[in-house]
């Protein structure tokens, strides 16, 4: 594909991006009550996380080598990129529960732009993911404050990179995970089961045994979504930052070619 081509069809996504999320968003924030309590829902997993790590700082003052403030930053940190990512991957979760085993992912198949667009277009803009951001936004606001944290030039520079670089791992392992209903019909579990620890992306990661550590850095990078960036931006370690555009093309790269296998050799169901 020629430059001009390549600029071409970057254009036409983007108009598309912009359109099918303002209809997106249209259609889902007519379901108030669903929105109010998945905001609902979200608040009170966060309050009980906020509660968690308060009763515990007022038995110790330091946990791993970061104290309550510096907890504070990480766990709103790793919300930025979680929110980012469910702004526009949300509709991943129902390939992996349904769209396969009803035989409804056909009907991306047929439209003249990318399935892969197609699919996560009819959830851009997911609302509980404002929630997300927004909270992510006051806490690590609240905590780098208290922290009286004084970022360098670079760092104001990479922290959104930093974010996005985080959402993308996010969406990759979704991606991943979900693509496996191509074979298996239902990925909900396992879907699920990775999000779940994902969770752990909030603490410090020093507190965890070796062999998580080493699953939540190498195999299902969690790590680099939150602990590796605010580990920089808190402390300035480096250690693991340069591996972290890696990571995320490495996982990026094979979340897309499992896709595209999956949609590969997607069969529609018969009647």
């Amino acid at each position: 594909m020629s430059a001009r081509g390549a600029a071409a069809t970057a254009a036409r996504y983007t108009r598309l991006t912009w359109y099918l999320s303002g209809v997106s968003l249209h259609r889902l924030t007519e379901y108030r009550m669903d929105f109010l309590i998945g905001a609902g829902g979200f608040l009170a997993r966060v309050g009980c996380q906020l509660l968690v790590v308060a009763m515990v700082f007022q038995q110790v003052s330091v946990i791993g080598g970061w104290d309550y403030r510096q907890v504070l930053f990480l766990l709103g940190f790793s919300l930025l990129p979680r929110g980012l990512d469910r702004l526009f991957t949300d509709q991943m979760w129902i390939l992996a529960r349904r769209l396969v085993q009803s035989g409804d992912f056909y009907r991306y198949l047929i439209r003249p732009v990318n399935p892969l667009f197609t699919l996560l277009s009819e959830r851009f803009l997911y609302p509980d993911a404002f929630g997300e951001l927004a909270t992510g936004i006051g806490i690590t606001w609240y905590a780098a404050d208290g922290l009286r944290l004084r970022l360098t030039p670079l760092q104001l520079v990479l922290a959104p990179l930093l974010v996005l670089c985080g959402a993308v791992i996010l969406a990759s392992i979704k991606t991943l995970f979900a693509s496996l209903s191509f074979w298996t019909t239902n990925s909900f579990p396992a879907l699920y089961a990775a999000g779940q620890l994902g969770d752990f992306a909030g603490y410090p990661l020093d507190l965890y045994q070796p062999s998580l550590r080493w699953l939540l850095t190498w195999v299902l990078p969690y790590a680099f979504t939150a602990y590796v960036p605010a580990s920089y931006l808190v402390f300035g370690r480096t250690g693991l930052l340069p591996w972290l555009p890696v990571v995320t093309a490495a996982l990026a790269a094979l979340a897309l070619t499992t896709w595209h296998r999956g949609v590969d050799r997607y069969e529609m169901t018969g009647s």
